[in-house]
């Protein structure tokens, strides 16, 4: 999964989505995000269980165990096949659980016989639903900018036309599994399995190419997430 995803409608989309029970305790604005090119190392909106409930915190993209600082840039994200057994994310594994709410993610294609011309692709839900990309996190509420805190997504193996973009994605959950995933009352054997067989399939997805705008970070438009030349079948490479 390479480093961008866009998430631009407001918290209450992403919590209604979900139909949460528990309370969520902190307040949050109310106004649309309007992130459509979120870069790693920046702070996002990140859904997380605290004690008394659910809290909405911005959030660093990244996290390093501290032994592990300032040795490389802090990973963003974590493979589905080795969070609950290697060492790096062991702090993190299996009760630091939490949800990055999204509305897509981006993909850079090699052209054929030319990897150097990458084309962008935009891939998002066909039935327009929010996103919900399982994730790790430390985080100190109310605290902005400690260097303990962070996120990471955990990505899983692409599937049908998707290995054609990419092979690897980000483990998406439905609403139902993205409620079980932060229940605290959820034990590690039920988010093992979760990890391991819970992310949406390639069919729930469209992916299109888009402009190459959005490879500088400085770019934020919606534009950034319109089809090229109205080209939105699913499943179709273009360059």
């Amino acid at each position: 999964m390479c480093g961008r995803y866009s998430i631009y409608e407001s918290m209450d989309h992403y919590l209604k989505q979900l139909a949460l029970d528990l309370v969520v305790i902190n307040g949050y604005d109310h106004e649309p995000i309007n992130r459509f090119n979120v870069a790693p190392a920046t702070r996002v909106e990140l859904i997380h269980q605290v004690e008394r409930g659910l809290r909405v915190d911005r959030v660093k993209w990244g996290w390093s165990p501290m032994w592990a600082k300032s040795k490389r840039p802090a990973p963003i994200n974590t493979r589905a096949e080795t969070v609950m057994t290697g060492r790096f994310f062991k702090e993190l594994w299996p009760y630091s659980r939490a949800l990055a709410p999204a509305n897509g993610w981006f993909e850079w294609v090699s052209a054929p016989g030319n990897p150097r011309q990458k084309q962008p692709y935009y891939i998002t839900r066909i039935n327009g639903e929010p996103l919900y990309f399982a994730a790790l996190a430390q985080v100190q509420p109310g605290i902005e900018g400690n260097e303990r805190d962070g996120f990471v997504i955990i990505t899983a193996a692409a599937d049908q036309g998707l290995i054609d973009v990419h092979d690897r994605k980000p483990l998406v959950l439905t609403a139902d599994l993205a409620r079980e995933w932060l229940d605290p009352a959820t034990v590690p054997t039920r988010a093992a399995q979760i990890v391991a067989s819970g992310c949406s399939p390639a069919t729930d997805f469209r992916w299109f190419p888009v402009a190459k705008a959005v490879g500088n970070v400085k770019n934020q438009g919606a534009d950034l997430i319109e089809p090229l030349d109205d080209a939105c079948q699913q499943g179709t490479l273009e360059f």
